[in-house]
């Protein structure tokens, strides 16, 4: 077997034309692009120049990747603010940045999801007791990233979800 050969890396003009393509088509954080400028062979220096020009240009603003992050994430994959916070920091970005996208998340749209997806699990989960059911059901919601203050809300069928806990 002969042996792999390592990759040419990519001379810094074409990576900024493919990261800015990248960036153009979706949000990207600073994180991924670091990622995939080293992958592509990119030196620290040639990767700070790219994506300083990335942020001058206005390709990347995490602001505003935190905001599609956060909505995306609460509208299609059903997690809560925990779990999306939790996955902010692990892409390294700036905690205001996500903090302010997660008090932007629509409340009554937070709460409805918080409803229905307590609804769909409760007739799936196997309990001899409610004590039992209600224990399997708020670990499942923890585990989803909702706060505990509002499934205990929830649960008690208060609806009074402006607690922001």
């Amino acid at each position: 077997m002969p042996p792999m050969k390592t990759p040419k890396p990519m001379e810094e003009k074409v990576a900024l034309q493919r990261v800015a393509a990248l960036c153009s088509a979706r949000e990207c954080c600073v994180s991924e692009v670091e990622e995939k400028l080293a992958r592509w062979g990119q030196s620290s220096e040639a990767q700070a120049r790219i994506i300083a020009y990335l942020i001058r240009e206005g390709y990347i603003d995490e602001a505003r990747f935190c905001r599609a992050y956060a909505l995306d994430k609460m509208r299609y994959n059903h997690w809560g603010r925990v779990k999306i916070a939790q996955s902010l920091r692990l892409l390294g970005v700036n905690g205001a940045d996500s903090e302010a996208a997660l008090r932007e998340l629509p409340e009554d749209e937070y709460a409805e999801l918080l409803r229905k997806t307590a609804a769909t699990k409760l007739p799936s989960i196997k309990a001899s007791s409610a004590y039992e059911r209600n224990g399997k059901l708020i670990r499942f919601l923890l585990g989803r990233g909702f706060e505990m203050s509002l499934i205990r809300q929830c649960l008690n069928g208060t609806d009074d979800f402006d607690d922001n806990a």
